[in-house]
């Protein structure tokens, strides 16, 4: 067998049905309700992690940057992310609100890509969102420390250390730079994957105040 990359990549298989049916006879007027149906089928399927999505920003010098966040609520067309309003995105909101969000499920064969804005929802929604995570979790954001240069393991489990213990002695402690967001969707598309490529896409716009929908070539 080649060891070549590209033969490599061309033996991996992709979009391995069978996957679930979509009627797109009976579209939801709102693409909100079309993702919380989504969501749920993922969910059932058992889908590993299907709150997990790739935000997508733009830096200062025009270069698209993109990580993996979780979910964390969706009310209507809204989507809401949590951040340090400190770190490289956070930054990146600051100067360029405009996002991207993906979610991709292969087990399903299904993508949802969501382009909106994203808005900081004040520092009471960010705190009252740090509090409900977990200790550790806590603990990491307050050594308010992200993307920076670390030296060695021993100086992060040092200023780990000393933020649980912060913690255990206040346990309503939280970082100010904590911030909830809110994207507010502009334009959603929903794909289904087809393994000979002809994939069903259905893409949502809103419009003046109101959200039209059409089928789109593959």
């Amino acid at each position: 067998m080649s060891d070549k990359p590209s033969d490599l990549l061309r033996g991996l298989k992709s979009l391995s049905d069978p996957f679930p049916p979509w009627d797109i006879e009976q579209l939801p007027d709102r693409p909100g309700e079309l993702f919380l149906e989504w969501l749920r089928l993922a969910i059932d399927y058992e889908v590993k992690e299907p709150h997990a999505m790739t935000i997508s920003t733009v830096d200062s010098n025009g270069f698209p940057d993109a990580r993996v966040l979780i979910l964390k609520g969706v009310v209507d067309e809204a989507f809401y992310f949590a951040s340090g309003s400190e770190s490289r995105k956070g930054q990146q909101l600051e100067n360029n609100p405009q996002v991207a969000l993906t979610f991709y499920w292969p087990a399903l064969g299904r993508q949802i890509r969501i382009r909106g804005t994203a808005e900081d929802m004040g520092s009471e929604a960010g705190a009252a969102d740090f509090r409900k995570r977990s200790a550790g979790a806590r603990a990491v954001a307050m050594t308010e420390r992200q993307s920076q240069e670390l030296e060695s393991e021993e100086e992060l489990e040092q200023a780990i250390t000393v933020q649980k213990e912060r913690i255990s002695r206040d346990p309503d402690a939280v970082t100010p730079n904590w911030r909830l967001y809110t994207v507010n969707a502009q334009e959603v598309e929903f794909w289904q994957g087809d393994p000979e490529r002809k994939h069903l896409r259905i893409q949502y716009v809103l419009q003046h105040g109101q959200w039209k929908h059409e089928r789109l070539w593959p």
